[in-house]
C-alpha cells in the first residue's frame, strides 16, 4: 500500500530554487525577489536542511546573511515554483519514496523543460539517499493536491481536470491515478476555485489546506464587493459538506482575506492559505496587510507548539505564487 505524507510528518529537506537571469523574474527583479527567497530559506534552515537550486553557487552564497543547514546545488531550472515539480514524497510498504510526475508549466502556459529534469538530476548526484525515484506519466503539480495523510486528497477539479493537464481525463480517472500512485482513498474535489490573478488553473494549495486529518483551514472574503465574495463563499460551503473518513464534518478554519493587491493594474493572488509547514516551524506569508496580524494569531492556534516565522512576501505574488510555491518538503 501507498500513502502520500502528509506536510507535518517528519521531511529531511525543503527543495527551493533561487531566482536567477534565466527564469521570469528577469522582468519584475530578480535581487528583489531572491531577498525573499533568502529569508525563506535562512527560516527554514535554522532548524532543518534546505536544497537551494542556484545557477552559480559561489555568487549565490555571498547574499545569504546565513547559510546554516543550506546546501547549494547548481543546475538548470525554468523557473523557482518547485512546490510544482519537485518530487512528492510517499511511503510504500514502511519505505520512503519519491514520485517524479510531468510538469508542462501549469497547462502549456509557460517552458517547463528544465525543470522537469531536475527530480532526476538530484536523484543522480545522490541528494535523495537511498529513496527510489519513479517517474509517473501524468501531469501533477505538488500544489494542485493537499492530504490528511491518511488518504485523503484535497484538490480542485479546475486545475487537475483541466483538459490542458492531461487531456479530457474524466474524474473517476483521475481518481484511479491518484489512487494508484498516491495510495488516495478518497478524493474531495473543489468546484469553486477563481483566485484572480493565479496562473494555475485553480491551485489547491492557494484556497484550502489540511492543517490536521481533522482540520482544514481555507480563504474567507468577508466584503460583499470583492470579486471574489461569491465564489469564496460557495468554497465554504462545499468545504462544510466534507465529511472526514468517520463520517464527522470536519473542523474549518477560515482565514482573513487580505484587501486588493495590484501591480500595474493586475490583481495579486495573496493568500495566507499558502504556508509552509516545516518540522518546528510554520512559515506565513504576509503582504503588508492589516490582517496580517490577524493571519499570525490563528496559526498560533493551530500550531501552538511551532514557531509561527511571517515572510513578506507581496514580491511573490507578482509571478502568481507564493510561499508555499516556492518550496517543497521531502522525506526520504
Amino acid at each position: 500500500m501507498r500513502r502520500l505524507k502528509a506536510e507535518w510528518e517528519a521531511q529531511n529537506v525543503v527543495l527551493m530554487a533561487l531566482p536567477n537571469e534565466n527564469t521570469d523574474w528577469k522582468e519584475s527583479g530578480v535581487e528583489e525577489s531572491a531577498a525573499v527567497f533568502r529569508k525563506i530559506a535562512q527560516a527554514i534552515g535554522y532548524s532543518q536542511m534546505v536544497y537551494m537550486l542556484v545557477s552559480d553557487v559561489s555568487e549565490a552564497k555571498k547574499h545569504f546573511c546565513s547559510t546554516h543547514n543550506i546546501i547549494f546545488i547548481k543546475a538548470d531550472f525554468n523557473d523557482t515554483w518547485t512546490r510544482d515539480y519537485g518530487p512528492l514524497s510517499i511511503e510504500e510498504e514502511g519505505r520512503a519514496k519519491l514520485l517524479d510526475f510531468c510538469f508542462n508549466g501549469w497547462g502549456g502556459k509557460f517552458e517547463a523543460d528544465l525543470d522537469n529534469k531536475v527530480n532526476r538530476f538530484l536523484k543522480s548526484k545522490g541528494f535523495f539517499g537511498a529513496a527510489e525515484l519513479e517517474s509517473c506519466d501524468f501531469e501533477l503539480e505538488g500544489g494542485a493536491i493537499d492530504t490528511d495523510g491518511q488518504g485523503t486528497i484535497l484538490t480542485t477539479k479546475s486545475c487537475l481536470l483541466n483538459p490542458n493537464r492531461n487531456g479530457r481525463l474524466s474524474q473517476s480517472e483521475a481518481e484511479e491515478v491518484l489512487s494508484a500512485k498516491l495510495g488516495a482513498k478518497r478524493v474531495l474535489w473543489v468546484e469553486n476555485s477563481f483566485l484572480e490573478g493565479d496562473d494555475t488553473d485553480g491551485h489547491i494549495d492557494m484556497l484550502a489546506r489540511f492543517t490536521a486529518a481533522d482540520t482544514i483551514t481555507y480563504i474567507k472574503c468577508d466584503d460583499p464587493q470583492d470579486t471574489h465574495y461569491k465564489s469564496l463563499l460557495e468554497l465554504e460551503r462545499e468545504l462544510k459538506s466534507f465529511k472526514q473518513p468517520g463520517g464527522a464534518l470536519y473542523n474549518l478554519v477560515p482565514l482573513p482575506f487580505t484587501e486588493a493587491k495590484y501591480k500595474n493594474g493586475k490583481r495579486l493572488p495573496a493568500s495566507y492559505a499558502n504556508f509552509l509547514i516545516t518540522n518546528k516551524a510554520v512559515l506565513l506569508p504576509t503582504y503588508q496587510s492589516p490582517k496580517d496580524k490577524e493571519a499570525q494569531e490563528i496559526f498560533k492556534k493551530l500550531f501552538p507548539y511551532k514557531e509561527i516565522i511571517p515572510i513578506p512576501c507581496l514580491k511573490l505574488i507578482e509571478q502568481g505564487g507564493s510561499l508555499h510555491c516556492s518550496t517543497m518538503q521531502i522525506s526520504f
